[in-house]
């Protein structure tokens, strides 16, 4: 992607994903060192929401709280799920950038009632339902967003939790957004191979595959979203537990991250026996062809995430798709209408 260039910044999309360097390089850890203080006392951690206001955020703060071996139970799950469990003793957050989402600000309303007063909301906005049924409300500094698929706030959304890990797991945090953006950057901007382009544009089904990081899956959505392909996420190696009976040769699947000792596997089954194509999205070559972003050590989620969006602006371009205008897809899933 490159704004200078007309076929790009004309999008709302386009303009948001590169809002997202500014984003990072000026986001401020400090904001979240007394929620750490009060999150840590409770010891359980539930972060809820809709769609992309959970996937990516969430599932990012978990995987970083068990592989640092945190002492804190973190959970995730949709608004109505969530809305069935014993949630008494738990801080939970609640992330809706409207602030009007209906099966969130039900479940801050529902938590209000039982008497839970470690209920906080994060939103883009001021003023609105969520923030009123909640106990302390955040603002995300990204502000609101024009196009329907969500970019910059997922990923002030994912840096705003995983602040809170910094905190209680007392690290040095001064210099990690300015020292990310830049790859954020390159990772928004690099070129990628027509041939990968021309491959997923002519895909039947644009398939993601990797850790149960957020990653993966919140590109699934999007691709969903921009490219109005249908998409998959398949988590770890179910890519080769099964759904290869359906997989066509005319699929792609990209690969994030791709685990070292399962790359031969994926070989075997979806190259070889599939016949379709794989691309990794990586810090690192790969044996297949590679999509190679910066390495930026514990944060590399969000500059996979990034390219990812690159990736995808790419193929809608391809398809000659209006990036900000699907048909059927709305920026406020469900609204609350009092």
């Amino acid at each position: 992607m490159n704004l200078k260039e007309e076929k790009y910044s004309k999008f709302a999309l386009v303009r948001e994903m590169m809002d997202t360097i500014d984003v990072v390089s000026n986001f401020n850890p400090k904001q979240t060192k007394d929620i750490a203080k009060k999150i840590e006392s409770t010891g359980k951690l539930l972060l809820t929401g809709e769609g992309s206001s959970r996937i990516f955020p969430a599932k990012n703060a978990i995987r970083k709280a068990l592989t640092w071996g945190l002492d804190l139970g973190i959970s995730t799950d949709g608004s109505r799920q969530s809305a069935q469990y014993d949630l008494a003793e738990f801080a939970v957050f609640c992330a809706s950038n409207s602030g009007r989402t209906k099966e969130v600000v039900l479940l801050a309303k529902m938590l209000a009632e039982i008497g839970n007063e470690n209920r906080f909301c994060l939103s883009a906005n001021q003023g609105t339902l969520l923030e009123e049924a909640c106990n302390e409300t955040f603002i995300l500094t990204c502000g609101w967003e024009q196009a329907v698929a969500a970019t910059k706030s997922v990923i002030e959304q994912a840096l705003f939790y995983e602040s809170i890990l910094w905190h209680i797991n007392n690290k040095n945090s001064s210099v990690i957004c300015s020292e990310l953006a830049p790859k954020i950057e390159k990772a928004l901007t690099l070129p990628i191979e027509s041939s990968i382009i021309e491959a997923a544009a002519k895909a039947s089904t644009i398939y993601f595959a990797g850790y149960n990081d957020g990653v993966a899956e919140e590109l699934t959505l999007k691709t969903n979203e921009i490219t109005r392909k249908k998409s998959d996420f398949l988590e770890g190696t179910y890519a080769v537990h099964g759904i290869e009976e359906v997989m066509d040769k005319n699929d792609i699947v990209f690969v994030i991250d791709p685990i070292d000792e399962e790359i031969e596997k994926f070989q075997d089954v979806l190259v070889k026996g599939v016949g379709l194509t794989v691309i990794a999205i990586a810090d690192r070559d790969t044996p297949f062809t590679t999509i190679r972003v910066p390495d930026a050590g514990d944060m590399n989620p969000y500059v996979y995430l990034s390219a990812g969006w690159n990736l995808l602006v790419e193929i809608g371009l391809a398809l000659n798709i209006n990036l900000d205008k699907p048909e059927r897809a709305r920026k406020v899933g469900n609204e609350f209408i009092v």
